[in-house]
């Protein structure tokens, strides 16, 4: 549950800041994602996923290290 919860606030964090020091930038990135076909989004959120679940492997790997 810790892990979950440190994940949560994480993405929270980096997406307040991502609002907060450009968002013009993310309006931009917004009407780019909307005028992508269904398939192609779908494409986009599973390397998201992958990239997570592989990011989220290398700090547990990392921390357990000695």
């Amino acid at each position: 549950m810790t892990w979950l919860l440190l994940g949560l606030g994480l993405v929270l964090v980096i997406e307040g800041l991502a609002l907060a020091l450009a968002p013009s930038r993310i309006e931009q990135l917004l009407a780019f994602l909307a005028s992508q076909p269904p398939d192609r989004l779908r494409l986009i959120g599973l390397a998201a996923i992958a990239t997570g679940v592989f990011l989220v492997w290398l700090a547990r790997h990392l921390i357990a290290a000695p």
